[in-house]
């Protein structure tokens, strides 16, 4: 994984692009999915996950609607935890249902990732 890319006409990062934009909202679900197939984690957590890689990085105002929607669709349940520095936390954990999503997208992710590459290699298309 790329953790960003830089822009070579001004030096600045185009992870905030309008193309990385719309790249992020196709995959970003995925990458949340992913993040908590290894354990429950509360919002704020997974944002600065996510921030360790700019084209993923994302804000409270998209990850918390995505996070309710992916509890809608059945695919992340939420319980809450105390917290030693404050009030109690929402952790978002992953579904069988999550799971599954999870295991389709990845197994068909390669083969999407192949395709795009081909057809954006010059001369590989008649």
């Amino acid at each position: 994984m790329v953790p960003g890319i830089t822009n070579p006409e001004g030096g600045a990062d185009a992870a905030d692009g309008p193309v990385a934009t719309q790249l992020r909202k196709g995959v970003l679900e995925y990458c949340v999915l992913a993040l908590l197939r290894d354990g429950p984690r509360y919002g704020v957590e997974l944002l600065q996950e996510l921030g360790r890689f700019p084209m993923l990085a994302t804000s409270q105002g998209t990850i918390y609607p995505l996070l309710s929607r992916l509890r809608r669709a059945g695919l992340a349940d939420t319980f809450l935890r105390d917290s030693a520095s404050g009030p109690s936390r929402r952790y978002y954990s992953l579904t069988e249902a999550g799971r599954s999503a999870l295991e389709e997208f990845s197994t068909l992710w390669p083969a999407f990732r192949e395709t795009v590459d081909h057809v954006l290699a010059p001369g590989e298309n008649p």
